[in-house]
């Protein structure tokens, strides 16, 4: 019996450990701020500041492994023209279809749009996303088409039920690194929607 028990003494350890974990390097970065309006669950509905974002284009299934990812992390460790680094954040943002398939990074929000450095890299544009309200539903498991479609298909069901009109095109939110069990993730798609007037 308790030759039995090393072994899910162990294995409860190692599932505390990467839970533990997933979590410290998630809440290690600085988030993109909101404020929750409405809660459903895992739906909700949030208000944005204006976000300033640094963006490449991306290959329309890619996963940062056209270059994506690395273009832009190479302008927040100092490839840009003022030579400064710049702190990772959360989350990833990846929207667009086809050939206008876009990555950004959200810049901290100390560094207004202006301040931002230019970049030394042709692929990359800073830009500010304007303020708004948005429906979102979170959401874990790898970044694929499926699970994308899935998730978006949920939140525009929910948002139909909730008489709510989707305004933009589809926003994914990757949260964590590429390590993180698949099961741990988060991630959101967000549309937005207009504020409810009074």
């Amino acid at each position: 019996m308790k030759k039995m028990l090393v072994p899910i003494l162990a294995l409860a350890i190692g599932v505390v450990v990467i839970l533990v974990g997933c979590r410290a390097t998630r809440g290690g970065y600085e988030s993109a701020p909101y404020s929750v309006v409405r809660s459903d669950g895992k739906f909700e509905l949030r208000d944005y500041p204006a976000l300033t974002v640094v963006e490449t284009p991306m290959a329309q299934a890619g996963n940062g492994a056209d270059g994506s990812f690395n273009r832009l992390f190479r302008f927040i460790t100092g490839r840009n023209e003022a030579k400064q680094k710049i702190a990772m954040t959360t989350p990833v943002f990846m929207s667009g279809s086809g050939s206008n398939t876009t990555m950004a990074f959200v810049m901290p929000a100390k560094l207004k749009t202006a301040e931002v450095p230019r970049p030394a890299d042709d692929a990359l544009k800073v830009r500010e996303l304007e303020l708004g309200r948005f429906a979102v539903l979170r959401f874990s498991g790898g970044r694929s088409s499926d699970n994308e479609s899935k998730a978006l298909g949920r939140l525009k069901t929910w948002m139909q039920a909730q008489g709510l009109r989707a305004l933009s095109v589809p926003v994914y939110g990757y949260f964590d690194p590429p390590w993180t069990p698949a099961f741990l993730r988060r991630n959101e798609v967000m549309l937005r929607t207009e504020p409810r007037q009074p």
